[in-house]
């Protein structure tokens, strides 16, 4: 028997524990697991500084090391995380609609754990605490394989999580982690159709891609983040470029990061210099069209097509003057992966446009785009966000890792 077939008899054996565990145990479940790694922080920061030191060695990029880095800080939000998803609802036994039949037949459709769950991804570590406990609120087992980057810390992160389950009496399989990083063996994960119900791959293009292509398993996709800002006419300029600073540098290595900012001809030759202003306080580096350059000069570099279907993932941002909203969203349907897109504008005729025809999984009004996310959508943490459109979309929370089942209650019946 293969490492991974081997995992997988042990994740199936385990899954039986979860699935029949009441909401009680799992929040109790939750609430020492978020203890274990505020209890466990030197450890984890321990384990964590050696991958950070063994990534810059082999020449990591520096967006990578921000994401696989944690601190005390995040430990401790990590930490709130997982109290915050024990806080939530349960989603498993709700039931989603009932009726009755003229025949007398009674039914009722309920939502129920996915059953075993594979989450494939890079380096942030956080993302194995998060897809862990969501898993596991939803009453689901998981397998989980990160990047080789991050091993180390992975390994601490599921040994504390694996500590708290055989705490709570249950078994600890429920959790497991692929140490074996090879590109090999994440292919084989991809093809676990005797074991795995879904796969979630959550990283770059790259990744999702290769999970796209080569997976025989069901998965969801998870996107990359290229997320466009529109300018209207009608915009309030100082509020539009507080929000373009806000969503291109309060993180710009995540997907929910501004990567292409359009904005109206009228309102280009006043927000563009407001906007460049408050950019600069951070060194961001503007690529954009002619009309462009004419306004804000040579310190702008020339954008090309492949600037504007970018995620750069840094301090760059693409930028181009359009025509009207039309041009606008004619640009994000061509450019845009799906994932958030945003209008600041006073002209309600324009925000209803924008919401209905642009087609990405979070659209917003006058507000960053940096809120796509789960805990500020208040599902306390995130899976990943889904730009696809089946089964799940947008930031995916507990309801997302559920499916549903019928129970029909008859008197005797026959057909």
């Amino acid at each position: 028997m293969s490492y991974l077939n081997n995992l997988a008899e042990k994740l199936k054996a385990a899954r039986a524990d979860i699935a029949q565990a009441s909401t009680d145990v799992k929040n109790q479940l939750l609430l020492k697991i978020a203890s274990g790694l505020e209890e466990n922080q030197e450890e984890i920061l321990y384990a964590n500084q050696q991958d950070i030191d063994h990534a810059a060695c082999h020449g990591v990029t520096a967006p990578m090391l921000d994401r696989l880095a944690l601190t005390q800080e995040r430990i401790a939000g990590m930490a709130l995380g997982v109290r915050k998803v024990a806080a939530l609802l349960d989603p498993v036994g709700e039931v989603i609609s009932g009726w009755s039949m003229p025949n007398g037949l009674t039914l009722r459709k309920i939502r129920v754990p996915l059953g075993i769950i594979g989450i494939i991804y890079e380096a942030r570590p956080n993302v194995t605490v998060d897809a862990a406990v969501l898993c596991l609120k939803a009453s689901n087992a998981v397998l989980l394989r990160g990047g080789k980057e991050a091993l180390r810390t992975n390994l601490v992160l599921v040994r504390v999580m694996q500590d708290a389950i055989r705490e709570m009496g249950l078994n600890p399989d429920m959790v497991s982690l692929v140490e074996d990083t090879s590109r090999e063996t994440a292919e084989e994960m991809m093809r676990l159709n005797n074991c795995l119900d879904v796969l979630i791959p959550r990283g770059g293009a790259g990744l999702i891609q290769s999970v796209v292509q080569k997976a025989t398993v069901p998965i969801i996709e998870t996107g990359t983040g290229n997320c466009h800002i529109y300018i209207d006419e009608d915009a309030d300029y100082e509020m539009g470029a507080d929000i373009v600073f806000n969503a291109k540098t309060s993180r710009p290595t995540v997907c929910n990061a501004c990567e292409s900012l359009l904005v109206h001809k009228k309102a280009a030759r006043e927000f563009l210099p407001l906007c460049k202003e408050k950019l600069d306080q951070r060194g961001v580096i503007l690529i954009g069209c002619p009309k462009t350059r004419a306004i804000l000069g040579e310190s702008v570099t020339p954008a090309t097509e492949d600037d504007y279907a970018a995620e750069f993932l840094g301090y760059v941002l693409s930028v181009k003057v359009v025509e009207d909203l039309d041009e606008a969203i004619g640009h994000i349907a061509r450019y845009s992966t799906g994932h958030s897109e945003a209008i600041i504008t006073r002209s309600l005729d324009a925000a209803a446009r924008f919401t209905q025809e642009v087609d990405s999984a979070a659209v917003y009004v006058n507000a960053s785009t940096r809120f796509t996310d789960g805990e500020e959508f208040g599902f306390g943490a995130e899976i990943g966000i889904s730009t696809q459109k089946l089964h799940a979309r947008g930031p995916m929370g507990l309801k997302e890792l559920t499916s549903s089942k019928y129970l029909i209650y008859g008197n005797g019946q026959v057909r």
